[in-house]
Formats: structure tokens, sequence, C-alpha cells
């Protein structure tokens, strides 16, 4: 049988069936939850004094005179002071962390970011580098009274070659809008990400990001091919080639890329950006079991082989937070599982015509019970929507959430997620996602609640960091260590990479004033 493709009306009747399928025990828990969560105080509390814990370090505190000379470097418009305006850059976007910083600074060029860091590592005062501050570990933000400097003003596009591919770019360029720059020269950005409209490029290498594209591009590691990066002493290390090819000496980029802003401030970013695909499909399938997950992935890489550039899975109460929180709805039948999987290529017959094969052969075989594929643009941006804005759903209407990302061999897979469902089964109104990149390995689990509760803090926390630890994974796939993970850091590096890790950072910061609390407890 050949899978029809899904017509707009089609989508809309399917559309409408989705929200009436889901089970009304979950609709009734879930609506209740929403209620409760509406009547919750925005207040976020300080991670100083939710985590005790962690002490300030000997630094200065910020003066009049400080300010002065920031003003001087900046002019006094870039120098956010006012508590009201500096409150939203001390808070991540997930409402987990809150510094108490009283100063954001707003640079616009390398030499700006030169002089505040000279001056900031000369009277030891602890700062922060701060992109879109889309992250999830709290390593954009400050644990105390950290000076705040964004990259929001540093937002110039240098250069584009559109024949190597290569965009030269200031740390501050928000990802979505660079990509949309380059659409007119037929190329894309190698990474895509749920936050693609306000996280910016440096924080993104700051923090090695993945995202749904690392299955078809790779990691970040591989598409720098240079940075320009502000060292803890003021100077700037001009790394900036954009050669795809120097094997002279120490790569010394690769520091960077992943070290969370703590080896020094990205200023320019120098990226290899592929071909824009000019055929892209998109197919959603449901299956009964993580197992099929498997099985369809197996089936998937060998049938679809070279063209294929995304493969995500959702389970069933990932999918029933996007239909209750967002509003959205699924043109498939409820499922315990779901399967987005993505074609990019240059010949659109040819492409469609393979992942119209699979389909049929993955539901002949009864691997999947309900299937379709995107028959326009419009359908292929909503389908990802309902994988992308996950994290959006899990935090509406005030709910906390606990968010882990984590690299787990694929035999093990989804066993944590069940692991930690029976964990805080008894705990009313708990609620526990698994979904991610089965392409390269990255789960993300995610556990929601009214309100921040230690109870199901010590329920999963260290749990989940020492099951990863049994078997071999990783604390963090994509997003960092941060505030949140330092005290796991050893569960996936040895102590001889440790050590010489903080050695780095010796040598580098030796005031350590480049992100402090962050990556390490000391």
């Amino acid at each position: 049988m050949r899978v029809p493709l899904l017509r707009p009306s089609l989508l809309t009747e399917r559309l409408s069936f989705a929200r009436r399928s889901l089970p009304l025990t979950i609709r009734k828990g879930i609506s209740q939850s929403r209620k409760q969560y509406r009547a919750l105080s925005p207040f976020v509390e300080l991670t100083s004094v939710r985590h005790p814990e962690i002490k300030r370090g000997s630094y200065s505190r910020l003066t009049d005179k400080d300010l002065s000379v920031f003003e001087s470097i900046l002019t006094a418009n870039r120098c956010i002071s006012d508590p009201t305006d500096v409150e939203p850059y001390n808070v991540d976007w997930m409402k987990s962390y809150r510094g108490s910083s009283s100063l954001v600074l707003l640079p616009k060029t390398t030499d700006e970011v030169s002089q505040i860091v000279k001056y900031c590592n000369e009277r030891c005062l602890a700062i922060v580098p701060q992109g879109g501050n889309t992250g999830l570990v709290g390593g954009s933000v400050p644990v105390f009274d950290e000076i705040i400097i964004s990259t929001r003003l540093m937002n110039e596009i240098i250069s584009i070659d559109d024949v190597s591919g290569i965009l030269v770019c200031q740390a501050g360029c928000i990802l979505e809008q660079l990509d949309r720059y380059i659409e007119g020269h037929h190329l894309t950005m190698p990474l895509d990400l749920g936050a693609k409209g306000s996280c910016h490029i440096g924080g993104n290498i700051a923090t090695n990001a993945g995202g749904i594209r690392y299955l078809r591009y790779g990691s970040l590691h591989g598409s720098v091919l240079g940075l320009e990066v502000v060292l803890a002493n003021g100077k700037i290390l001009d790394c900036l080639s954009s050669l795809r090819k120097d094997n002279t000496g120490y790569d010394l980029k690769q520091l960077f890329i992943g070290s969370e802003g703590t080896l020094g401030f990205i200023t320019k970013v120098a990226i290899a950006c592929p071909q824009r695909p000019s055929s892209v499909n998109v197919a959603l399938v449901g299956c009964q079991s993580f197992a099929d997950v498997l099985t369809i992935f197996k089936m998937t890489k060998k049938k679809l082989a070279e063209i294929l550039s995304a493969f995500e899975f959702m389970d069933t109460e990932t999918m029933t937070s996007v239909f209750v929180n967002l509003g959205l709805t699924c043109p498939i039948t409820d499922s315990p599982f779901y399967v987005l999987m993505e074609t990019s290529g240059s010949n659109g017959n040819h492409d469609e015509e393979k992942l119209n094969d699979l389909i049929e052969e993955l539901m002949t075989t009864g691997l999947v019970q309900d299937g379709t594929i995107a028959a326009d643009l419009t359908q292929i941006k909503y389908l990802w929507s309902l994988r992308e804005r996950v994290a959006e759903s899990m935090v509406k209407d005030g709910t906390y959430c606990y968010k882990y990302d984590l690299s787990l061999d694929l035999s093990v897979f989804y066993d944590l997620v069940l692991e930690v469902r029976k964990r805080v089964s008894h705990i009313p109104h708990a609620f526990v996602v698994g979904y991610g990149h089965v392409g390269d390995s990255n789960l993300h689990l995610n556990v929601s609640s009214p309100e921040f509760d230690p109870h199901i803090l010590s329920l999963i926390e260290p749990f989940v960091f020492d099951y990863v630890a049994s078997v071999s994974g990783s604390v963090s796939a994509e997003h960092g260590i941060g505030i949140h993970k330092p005290m796991y850091l050893r569960h996936s590096k040895s102590e001889s990479a440790v050590s010489l890790m903080k050695l780095m950072k010796q040598t580098l910061d030796p005031h350590a004033i480049l992100n402090p609390y962050k990556i390490f407890t000391s």
C-alpha cells in the first residue's frame, strides 16, 4: 500500500481527532494541574539560597568608580543598572536559576569586550558571558553578583563565501537569522535547535550545542573553522581562520568549544555551512514500543542512507504535554511512541519515493500502526513543532521542570525514563516524559511538577546521574555542565581528565573571573 501524503483538509480532520483521542484520565489530570499552575507566583528563588553549599568567591564588589569606567568604554546607555531592566538577565529562561547581578554591559566590538575584561581581571570582578540565555543548566546567568556581559549587540555578519560556504560573524548573531541570511546563498547552518529564534551562535559554540542536525552534520568541533576569543587578561586571541585544513600546532579553538565561557569570551566565529538541500521530506509514524523505535531506526538507516538527516523519538507522555499545554494536535492516531524522521537531498522525486517505500514497508510489517508524510513546507514546520516545542510545553503556565540531557547506549536508552517514572509515581501531578535524538543517542528526560519540590529532586538526583555512570553514559550530551552538574562531572570524566581541565582553567584564567561556579565545584 502507498501511504498518502497528508493534504490540508485531512490534516485539519486528523488534528481534531487526535485531541479527542487523548485518554480521559490524562486530560482531566493535566487540566486540573494547569489550574493550579496559573495560581503560582512567578518568583524564582535565588540560586545562592537554593544552593547554600556554593560560597561566593573572594571577588571585589562593584563600585560607582567601576561603573564610571564601564560607561567610559561603552557609553552610559549600554551599561544597564536599573534593577527592573537588569532582572531579566539574572534569570534563565527555564526559571530555574536566578542571580543578583546589578549590572549588564552591552559591548558592540571585540575591542570593547577586551577593555572590559582586562579591567575586570585587574579589579578581580567576576563576569558572566551571556548570549541568548537559552541554556538549560544555568550556565549563562550569575550565581551571585557577577557582572553580566551580553553579546546582544554583537550581531554583525562579517562575510559569507558562497563558494566555500564559510560564514564569518560576531558571536551575538541569532541562529535563525543566520540561517535565513545564508539561505540566499543556498547554504544552511550545520546546527538547528528548538531555541534557534533566540539563541546566539557564540553561546551555541560555548556550550557545543548539538540539536536535530547532529546526525547529518556532526558536532561544532568539526563545523567551526575559527574563533576570535578575548582571554581573561583582556588579550585578543585571533584564531579566526577560515581554512578547512590547518595542521600547524595545537588547534587552540577547540579549547573554547564547549568551555561554557570559563576559558575565554568568544567574540567572532568562522563556521563552515553545508549546501542547503533542495529537497526536504518529513514523516511522522507511531509504534508500540521503544524496541520498535530501534528496529525502525535500523531499517531507516538502511533504506534512507545518505539522505537521512534527523531521527527523533517522543513517547506518548511527551506528545500529551504538547497537546494539552500548547494546544497542538497530532495528525496520526495516538501511539505509545512516535518517530519523526527527515530526509534532505537534491532529488525530490528520488527522496520522496525512498521515504514512501520505507513507510509502506514499516506499515506492512506491522512495526508502524499509523503514519503520515508532510505534503508541503507548512506541514513540515507543523510536524517539527511537535518535537521542537516540547521544552516549551513542559514549563507552560508556571510549571517547574527538572531537565536532564544525557548520552546513553541505545540498548538502555529508554530504561531510565521507566525507572524515573516509577520513582515519582506516588507524587501527584509529577509528569515524566522522554524524547530525544535517537540518531546520536541523546535522551532528554524531563520531570515536571507544579512548583519546585525538594522531595521530587531527592528522588531523581543523584539517581539519574548514578544510573548514567553505571552504564558508562554521559551526564551531559549537548547542554553542558553549568551550575547544575559540577558535582557529577566525575560521573563522566576520569580524575586525570578533570585535573587537566582545572589546569587549563588556572592557566588561562588565574583569577577565575570568567563564569565562576560553572563546570567545577571548586
